[in-house]
């Protein structure tokens, strides 16, 4: 299984979902610097080059949500937000 093999690779649905975020914010910057860069050509190929790296946001946030699902079942996340809560109340 894909999402087993990548949680054994150490990826998280965490990374998963900055990755999404990240997609997101970089298909407004390849719009807006397809806009700048190539003045002359039309708005149609910077909006392409937008929908283009926002589509990549969906299956990040699918590999997120696929990778939470096995870590509830690992039992990591758990681990993790406990963890996580503990770092919290100590500093």
């Amino acid at each position: 299984m894909i999402i087993k093999k990548m949680h054994e690779m150490g990826v998280r649905s965490e990374h998963a979902y900055i990755a999404a975020m990240a997609s997101i914010g970089l298909s407004v910057v390849a719009w807006a610097g397809s806009l700048k860069v190539e003045p002359g050509v039309n708005v149609a190929r910077a909006d392409r080059w937008g929908i283009f790296v926002g589509e990549w946001a969906p299956t990040f946030f699918g590999l997120g949500l696929a990778l939470s699902h096995y870590e509830q079942q690992d039992g990591t996340l758990t681990a993790d937000v406990h963890e996580f809560r503990q770092a919290q109340k100590a500093g």
